[in-house]
């Protein structure tokens, strides 16, 4: 029918804008997350970009899922207003025969987004921990931040580099400290660059500079004036840590069958529902009442969705907590929004 093809092309339209919209949103507030953390010298910065696709790709079924349920209701509220709803009625057209079409474009978004929840957005949490660990295990000399004083992972040395180039790796105006055998050591280099030799071992070559070593706050101290000098660069063994449940595989959730396990997957297999639910949903509360409101509806649908999420989430802790069962934590939900969807139909 007519219809039917001008309603999948709108919503089509309007989920793009939708979801680039939102997706902008979120990248660029992540985005100024990391670069504030890698000029801090906390993240890489060659580090930000991989760490943004790893954390875009795990919020892709949320963004998803919010997006089919914001373009149907659009688009069928603009209908309420721009009064085709009324022609359709008039029609003999009734409020069900727009399931159809919803379900047409709601069903193979849900399928995306089912294959992310329960695959891929695992995936890419477990890669970007994983390579936030690695960066974690460098030695902050391997990351050199200009103009910032850092200490070491070791807490022994705090250092300081004016300016580094990628060319060769160099690095100008460097000042070390650093406490050993309760003595304090004090480098400044004009120049300086970072040899790894063939054993693995890694040296930051100081060059042009001189060392001063003494008791803290003692005047009694020496100077030593050096053309080059190496000081050996200490691996640093970042501590293992236990992997997050939202890293784990689907299936080995379910191997595991613990309450934390069955938790997570509550969440990852509600996501995919409750996006094709709350797509429905969108039909009933895009009816605009123009003695209300023309915005009421829009607030009793953000006021739906913000309900059925959190109900989710709670319903999610609880499965933890060995509260409530599996069954009832995952279907008492989903259940309950099926038949409130029948009620407003």
């Amino acid at each position: 029918m007519i219809f039917r093809r001008a309603l999948l092309r709108e919503f089509i339209d309007l989920a793009l804008a939708v979801f680039v919209v939102m997706f902008a949103i979120i990248m660029v507030t992540q985005l100024v997350r990391y670069l504030g953390a890698a000029a801090s010298g906390v993240v890489a910065p060659e580090g930000v970009i991989a760490l943004l696709g790893f954390k875009a790709i795990y919020y892709l079924p949320v963004l998803l899922a919010l997006t089919l349920f914001i373009s149907v209701l659009l688009s069928l509220t603009r209908s309420y207003r721009d009064s085709e709803m009324i022609v359709w009625f008039s029609s003999g057209i009734s409020i069900t025969a727009w399931i159809r079409p919803v379900l047409t474009f709601a069903v193979p978004l849900t399928i995306i987004i089912a294959a992310l929840s329960l695959f891929l957005s695992p995936w890419a949490f477990g890669k970007g921990e994983e390579y936030r660990q690695q960066l974690d295990a460098r030695d902050d000399v391997a990351t050199p931040t200009p103009g910032v004083f850092r200490e070491s992972k070791h807490e022994e040395r705090v250092y300081f580099v004016e300016s580094a180039t990628g060319e060769g790796n160099t690095m100008a105006n460097i000042f070390v400290n650093s406490v050993q055998h309760q003595q304090l050591g004090t480098l400044v280099a004009n120049n300086g660059y970072q040899e790894v030799l063939d054993n693995g071992d890694r040296f930051l070559v100081l060059l042009n500079g001189s060392r001063y070593d003494g008791p803290p706050g003692s005047p009694e101290y020496k100077i030593m004036v050096f053309e080059r000098y190496a000081m050996r660069v200490e691996p640093y063994e970042a501590k293992g840590e236990i992997p997050q449940r939202r890293s784990v595989s689907t299936l080995e959730l379910l191997r595991d069958g613990s309450a934390a396990s069955l938790s997570e997957f509550v969440w990852r297999a509600g996501l995919p529902l409750s996006a094709l639910l709350l797509a429905l949903l969108a039909i009933p509360l895009s009816f605009v009442n123009p003695r209300v409101g023309r915005s009421f509806n829009l607030v009793l649908a953000l006021a739906a969705y913000m309900v059925y999420s959190n109900t989710l989430s709670i319903a999610r802790g609880l499965v933890a907590q060995q509260k409530i069962s599996l069954m009832l934590g995952f279907w008492g939900v989903h259940v309950f929004m099926l038949a409130l969807l029948v009620l407003l139909f």
